[in-house]
C-alpha cells in the first residue's frame, strides 16, 4: 500500500510538474514576414494589419542594386515564414536565400508575377544583359498586382485568416485605385511632359501618365556616362527645353548639379523608395514625389 501510495505520489508531482513546464513557454502564433524594399513591406503590411511581424531587408536609404546580405539579415530572414520580392532581378541576393533556406514551410513571394516588364540593356556583373526594368511599384496599378500577388501568398500560408486577408486587400487596392485616379487628373494639368532623371525609375511612372523619360544619367547601378554621353544629355536638355534633372537620396547627385548647371536647369530630388520616415508609407511617397515633379513640369 505504501508503495502504491509512493507510486501515486510521483506519478501526480510528474504531472504537475510537466503542466507548469509548458505554462513557462510562450507560444507565439504570430507570423515573421521579410519584405525586400520599404514600399513592399508597406503593402504587405496593409493586407496583413496586425496579425504578421513585418522587417524590411533593405534599410531605407540604401541603393537596392548594390545591396549585400549579412549573416545577422540571413539569419533574420530565415526565422520567417515569409520572404516578399518586388522581383524583376531587383533582388539580385534572393538566389542566396532559396540556396540556404530549404525549410518547406517558408515561402519566397515574386510579386512582379503578372506584370508587364519593360526590357532594357544593363552592363554590370549584378544585371544580366536585356533584364527588365525592376521599379514596377511606381505605377499605381502595377502596385495593385502587387498587393494581389500579396494576398494570395498570405492566404496560402494561413488559410483560417483568408478573410481578413482579403478584405484588407480590397480595401487597400480601393485606395490605389483612388490614387491612381488622382494621379491622372493631377498630371493632365501639366505643361511640361518631358523630364532628365539620375537613373530609370520612373519609366513605368511615365508610360501610365503620359509623360516622357528623356534622358537618363546612370542607365545602369553604378555605370557612370562618358563624356560623349553627358553631351547628348545636355543636347536632349536643351533641344527638348527640359527645366529639371530629377535626383535621388539613395544616389550621388554631383554628376546631376554638374549637367543641370551646364544646361541651367534644377535639380530636384524625388525618392523612389520610402528613404525618408515621412515617406514610408506608398501613399504618402507616391504623393511627395508627385508634388515636387508638379513644381517644375506644372509651369
Amino acid at each position: 500500500m505504501k508503495i502504491c501510495k509512493l507510486l501515486l505520489l510521483i506519478i501526480l508531482s510528474f504531472l504537475f510538474f510537466t503542466h507548469c513546464g509548458q505554462k513557462t513557454q510562450p507560444v507565439s502564433n504570430q507570423i515573421r514576414i521579410a519584405a525586400s524594399i520599404t514600399p513592399i513591406a508597406d503593402f504587405v503590411q496593409q493586407v496583413v494589419g496586425e496579425r504578421a511581424e513585418v522587417f524590411t531587408v533593405v534599410p531605407p536609404g540604401t541603393d537596392p542594386h548594390t545591396f549585400e546580405l549579412t549573416p545577422e539579415l540571413m539569419k533574420k530572414i530565415s526565422d520567417s515564414h515569409l520572404l516578399v520580392l518586388n522581383g524583376v532581378g531587383l533582388e539580385f541576393w534572393a538566389e542566396k536565400v532559396s540556396d540556404n533556406i530549404k525549410r518547406e514551410n517558408f515561402i519566397i513571394v515574386d510579386t512582379s508575377t503578372g506584370i508587364n516588364i519593360i526590357q532594357e540593356l544593363h552592363h554590370d556583373d549584378k544585371h544580366p544583359p536585356e533584364s527588365g526594368n525592376p521599379h514596377i511599384w511606381l505605377d499605381p496599378l502595377n502596385a495593385i498586382r502587387q498587393v494581389e500577388n500579396i494576398r494570395d501568398a498570405l492566404v496560402k500560408l494561413d488559410r483560417e485568416n483568408r478573410d481578413i486577408y482579403e478584405t484588407n486587400a480590397k480595401n487597400y487596392i480601393v485606395e490605389l485605385k483612388k490614387l491612381d485616379q488622382k494621379l491622372n487628373t493631377e498630371i493632365n494639368s501639366w505643361k511640361r511632359k518631358e523630364f532628365v532623371c539620375f537613373h530609370p525609375a520612373w519609366e513605368y511612372f511615365a508610360h501610365r501618365y503620359g509623360l516622357r523619360q528623356a534622358g537618363v544619367i546612370e542607365k545602369s547601378p553604378g555605370s557612370q556616362p562618358g563624356p560623349q554621353e553627358i553631351a547628348e544629355i545636355i543636347e536632349t536638355v536643351k533641344l527638348l527645353k527640359v527645366n529639371a534633372i530629377f535626383a535621388e537620396a539613395q544616389f550621388p547627385d554631383n554628376l546631376s548639379k554638374s549637367i543641370a548647371q551646364e544646361s541651367g536647369i534644377r535639380v530636384i530630388p524625388l525618392d523612389p523608395i520610402g528613404a525618408s520616415q515621412n515617406l514610408f508609407q506608398y501613399m504618402d511617397m507616391m504623393s511627395y514625389n508627385v508634388a515636387q515633379m508638379a513644381s517644375v513640369l506644372k509651369e
